[in-house]
């Protein structure tokens, strides 16, 4: 009955560490990409009608029906005026075509490590695939002489070029009494100044209400692929006394293609994993702020729009209108900056913190102090790491003293074992009898390991989302620590000059994993092995599982593992695998003071007494 409860018992194990390897590769991938296809298809059979307007604010200028997309930039440019954009972090142009943000490359972030890769895109002009752009505008019922429209040409008539220390003028007549000036400013960072001024020069009030939105025509295929990360509409909003922060994922956005927000200031926009494009009204304003999903046969628009307070402009008068567009990097000290200067609700959680924002923001806080002495984020990575056991160290001070006495007392315990091998009851006795004579917990092994897992969570949210990690280098061979290790097995670790994700058999086996969210590969690296390497030393200094089945499944743990964190970041592996260095050394002596056995003493004996 025994070795019946044994072998289901592991069974269970085996089975439960297959599923929660496998599971992310094999059921959520799969259905993920069911439930978009569905959702496109869905939308697809009801798309806009051309020309709808919602809630006021004009539809995209896209074109309806077939299209057929350009991939020459200037050829989408068009053959309209346009102002060059040029700041220390910012170049491109804008359109005086609906006045459209819509042509931004961001100056400080290149695709690649290499310093010659072309700068990161952020906006994209329309007529190319996955145009993305930012547009603001007038909307009224009944005026005379119209507003000015997403197709509308606007006449430069102040300035040349837009950077900080010049701003550009554009103006628009209805011809029938209204005059529209617009100000465009920009700061050195990523913040735009649209200032809007309405001019009633004509015999009668008009009421108008100002708009603006960010427009992106369809979904990149490399983004809102990971469960760790949220890519898509985000928002924050009054609530209430408060405000609160709702994220949409293009899944559940083309689920839902229309949700609506009451507000008094907060903000909107379309987010990636570094960059993003948000509204920002005037925060004593009242708004109507809607995320919505359009036209999906054709160009699938996914809009983040808001629509501020109608004002009535008598005859002879004039209003204003001042937003602000952020386009650019979500770096946490220039999104704190802007949060404090524009008096922004929770700007700072356009990084996605995640459920443990408690612990990843300090983590990252104290990363990034640590990178700051350094100027190495592998190096401060290493000093966190060490913080940290330093934090921990009386709890796990403990715990080693507590698995020490256990794998000294084992040959005791194999002797209890043999006594009541026909007995379980009496031999669990003797066992807990044992264990409170030598004053032993036996599950304070387990503390440490269940307190590091919400950290080691942390910290791999902190490398996968915070941009002050996109491509920081380490030492040798790792040279962005927000990606796995480059180095490979297959071609030896690079000394043989093969490059093995171009064979379609290798090449498949290295990127079937999960990537961000974890998963299972071939594809071993200098880091992971050595990882695994440290892994299965702590395991070999921990007391063994008197069960000789189970004692073989926790053996290859190490090697099991040593798979599933080769898809993992760098960093992380350089952090989990320093937290094992450290975890041995202070087993280590703590074994060592109280006469434990353990392998480390065993190979430097046998080394002794191997003949010379």
């Amino acid at each position: 009955m025994k070795n019946e409860n044994t072998r289901n018992m592991v069974i269970f194990a085996v089975c439960t560490a297959v599923i929660l390897i496998l599971y992310q590769i094999f059921v959520m991938g799969p259905q993920a990409e069911q439930r978009r296809a569905m959702q496109q298809a869905a939308a697809e059979q009801t798309p806009a009608a051309a020309g709808a307007t919602v809630d006021g604010v004009p539809a995209s200028g896209a074109a309806r029906g077939p299209v057929t997309f350009v991939t020459d930039r200037t050829q989408a440019l068009g053959n309209v005026a346009r102002i060059p954009v040029s700041t220390p972090t910012l170049q491109g142009s804008l359109s005086l075509q609906g006045g459209r943000i819509d042509d931004l490359f961001l100056k400080t972030y290149r695709q690649t490590v290499d310093p010659t890769s072309p700068y990161e895109e952020l906006f994209r002009p329309q007529g190319m695939e996955h145009a993305y752009f930012a547009q603001f505008g007038w909307t009224g019922p009944n005026v005379p002489g119209g507003v000015p429209g997403p197709n509308t040409v606007w006449q430069l008539t102040a300035g040349s070029t837009l950077t900080p220390s010049t701003p550009v003028t554009l103006t628009w007549d209805n011809g029938q009494g209204l005059r529209f000036t617009r100000v465009l400013s920009v700061d050195a960072q990523y913040l735009f100044t649209v200032t809007d001024t309405v001019a009633n020069l004509g015999t009668a009030a008009i009421t108008i209400a100002p708009y603006g939105r960010v427009e992106r025509q369809g979904v990149p295929p490399a983004l809102g692929k990971t469960q760790i990360l949220h890519e898509g509409g985000i928002g924050t909003f009054s609530k209430g006394d408060g405000y609160s922060t709702t994220q949409l994922k293009y899944g559940a956005w083309a689920k839902e293609p229309r949700q609506a927000f009451e507000s008094t200031g907060g903000w909107l926009g379309i987010t990636d994993k570094y960059w993003m494009a948000a509204l920002i009204p005037p925060q004593d304003e009242a708004i109507q702020a809607e995320f919505r999903v359009t036209d999906a046969a054709t160009y699938d628009i996914h809009e983040a729009r808001m629509l501020g307070a109608a004002r009535t402009i008598q005859p002879g008068r004039q209003v204003t209108e001042v937003q602000h567009l952020f386009a650019g990097a979500k770096r946490n000290e220039i999104l704190a900056d802007y949060e404090a200067a524009l008096d922004l609700p929770r700007f700072i959680y356009a990084i996605d913190w995640g459920f443990l924002f408690f612990l990843t923001r300090p983590i990252f806080l104290l990363v990034h102090f640590f990178q700051g002495l350094v100027g190495n984020f592998g190096v401060a990575i290493l000093l966190l790491t060490l913080t940290i056991k330093l934090i921990m160290f009386p709890l796990a001070n403990k715990s080693y003293e507590s698995m020490s006495k256990m794998r000294k007392l084992q040959p005791l315990m194999e002797k209890i074992k043999e006594q009541h091998k026909d007995d379980p009851p009496a031999q669990q006795k003797a066992t807990m009898e044992l264990y409170q004579k030598e004053k032993i917990n036996p599950l304070a092994g387990c503390l440490p390991i269940l307190v590091q897992i919400p950290v080691f969570y942390a910290l791999y949210k902190v490398l996968y989302v915070t941009i002050e990690m996109r491509h920081a280098p380490f030492f040798g061979w790792i040279r962005d620590l927000s990606a796995p290790d480059p180095t490979n097995i297959w071609n030896l670790f690079g000394l043989i000059p093969w490059d093995p994700a171009s064979t379609p058999l290798i090449g498949g086996l290295l990127s079937h994993s999960a990537g961000a969210t974890g998963g299972f590969t071939l594809g071993l690296s200098v880091l992971a092995i050595f990882y695994g390497f440290t892994m299965w030393l702590q395991t070999a200094m921990n007391p063994p599982v008197p069960d000789p089945i189970q004692r073989k499944i926790f053996a290859l743990m190490p090697v099991i593992f040593t798979f599933i964190m080769a898809v993992f970041p760098a960093g992380l592996l350089v952090y989990w695998a320093w937290n094992n260095v450290l975890s041995i050394a202070q087993q280590y002596v703590i074994m060592h003071r109280l006469g434990a056995e353990n392998p480390i003493d065993d190979f430097f004996g046998k080394m002794k007494k191997s003949p010379a």
